[in-house]
């Protein structure tokens, strides 16, 4: 499952599903932020709720989040019972200890970046919760001159391994369209 950030849509992942090939079953959800306004927890219900549509209760998944989309899919597996399934999780560029670049912004109207804001309460419930992601294999890949997570080392989940983005780039969402960091992401996703 492959779960996009804010102001994306499915096709974000176009370039690595064509690296994905057809050795993995894809579900790309698209969750309508309403540009900034839905919190994250409701996002993560609405996920849950497309999961339990497509795969049922029991299935096991991987996981995918690239930006936002890994905060959502972090609080789908902490707070809202997906952890009970997830074999695998893989943050991409994800804000999981918030990003300054979220600071300025009125969380009261735009709750989606109110919750990736450094300290937000919601992200103090991940916090707390974390030792859910324990017996989940996880991994952070993020990238360390990313301007809309900054400072760039602070797209990392609290447990499993840590690997830097190549190339290194200043424009978050090329890190879903370089071939070099598409390649090694979907590198990541296949491995057994």
């Amino acid at each position: 499952m492959l779960v996009h950030g804010l102001w994306d849509t499915p096709a974000l992942f176009n370039s690595l599903g064509r690296a994905l090939g057809e050795r993995r079953e894809l579900f790309i959800p698209h969750l309508p932020h309403g540009l900034g306004v839905v919190p994250l927890e409701e996002l993560a219900a609405e996920l849950g709720r497309g999961i339990e549509v497509r795969f049922g209760e029991e299935q096991p998944l991987d996981v995918m989040g690239f930006s936002m989309g890994g905060v959502i899919s972090r609080a789908w597996i902490q707070l809202r019972g997906g952890g009970r399934r997830v074999r695998r999780f893989t943050s991409v560029a994800s804000p999981q200890q918030g990003t300054w670049t979220a600071q300025p912004w009125p969380g009261r109207w735009l709750a989606s970046v109110g919750d990736m804001k450094v300290g937000s309460p919601l992200l103090q419930r991940l916090s707390d919760t974390a030792g859910v992601l324990k017996g989940i294999d996880c991994c952070s890949l993020y990238c360390l001159a990313d301007l809309m997570v900054l400072p760039g080392w602070t797209a990392v989940l609290p447990v499993g391994r840590r690997e830097v983005l190549r190339p290194l780039t200043l424009q978050h969402h090329e890190l879903m369209a370089h071939p070099r960091s598409v390649e090694q992401v979907a590198r990541e996703l296949l491995r057994p």
